[in-house]
């Protein structure tokens, strides 16, 4: 039987986190989680939009079971401790990571550890975040981490030695690298984990091109305005709102015949329900996650060994 985004299973008992849940596409995976009678921890970094989140899900589904913590991304000393709380959890049956910078400078930016600001956002963080809450998710039967991915990075070819943007900087392109490195860590995560038999998968989705101009309005936390219901307008053939786009994440994280190291995304490229795709061959081989994990490792000063559950 195809996957139906609108009949979710039901996963009562279930414990899922979504960094950067409070908006656009982590808002409605969180939504569409907590339609599974499951619990959903929205990771933010700001408790009054995570609140808001909060408020706006329980008004459309009731008492659905959710949660917030505190984490910026774009601080290593932030992530891991959001991780070292994570892994103080009871369980956690899957780690969605999503939250990233989509907007930016056009003049290189630093994080607060010195490092190149999208790729600490969208991939650095989540990379620290994840080796912290990994006991966790060690422990957790069948636990998945699913990396948003985008069809930047098949519009900008990846520059393993470049990719904190020293030599040349533009926002897309950092951007673009910034999602191939969520791909080639979630994909050597998935290799790793499977090697030593240690039981959580890696997989991948993207949610095609997601606009807010085809999105529902959720008051307080997603909003159209007149620019935006124009553009949805002209593009409608060619995009999906962020609800249909989340369908990629949440499908990746729920649907038992997806296995790690598989890529979930919408029929059409850019839209459609959510099937089986092929990743960027430059950011799934296992050559560039190999570089990319020792890379990590020497960004964050610290050791990721998944046998270490």
């Amino acid at each position: 039987m195809s996957w139906l985004p609108s009949r979710l299973p039901d996963r009562r008992g279930r414990v899922y986190v979504v960094t950067g849940g409070n908006a656009g596409l982590g808002y409605f995976t969180a939504e569409q989680l907590a339609s599974t009678g499951a619990h959903v921890v929205l990771a933010s970094r700001d408790g009054k939009r995570a609140d808001a989140a909060i408020r706006s899900i329980r008004a459309r589904l009731g008492r659905a079971s959710l949660d917030r913590i505190t984490v910026d991304l774009s601080s290593l000393e932030s992530a891991e401790a959001a991780g070292r709380a994570i892994a103080d959890f009871d369980r956690l049956d899957g780690l969605v990571l999503n939250a990233g910078a989509v907007t930016g400078s056009r003049e290189r930016q630093e994080s607060v550890d010195g490092l190149e600001l999208v790729l600490a956002t969208n991939y650095v963080g989540h990379f620290a975040l994840t080796a912290r809450a990994w006991p966790i998710l060690a422990r957790t039967p069948d636990s998945r981490v699913v990396g948003l991915g985008s069809l930047s990075t098949e519009l900008v070819r990846l520059d393993p030695a470049d990719l904190m943007s020293e030599r040349r900087y533009g926002f897309f392109r950092a951007y673009a690298f910034s999602k191939h490195a969520l791909h080639g860590f979630t994909l050597e995560l998935d290799r790793r984990a499977r090697a030593v038999s240690a039981g959580v998968a890696g997989v991948l989705a993207h949610p095609g091109y997601a606009i807010d101009g085809l999105t529902p309005v959720r008051p307080g936390v997603v909003s159209r305005g007149a620019g935006d219901r124009l553009y949805g307008a002209t593009t409608a053939v060619g995009a999906q709102g962020k609800n249909r786009g989340a369908a990629s994440t949440v499908r990746a994280l729920l649907d038992p015949t997806v296995v790690g190291g598989e890529y979930v995304g919408p029929e059409f490229l850019t839209r459609g329900r959510p099937v089986l795709q092929r990743p960027a061959a430059s950011s799934a081989s296992p050559e560039f996650g190999a570089y990319l994990w020792a890379q990590s490792e020497l960004w964050t000063g610290a050791s990721f060994d998944v046998t270490a559950g």
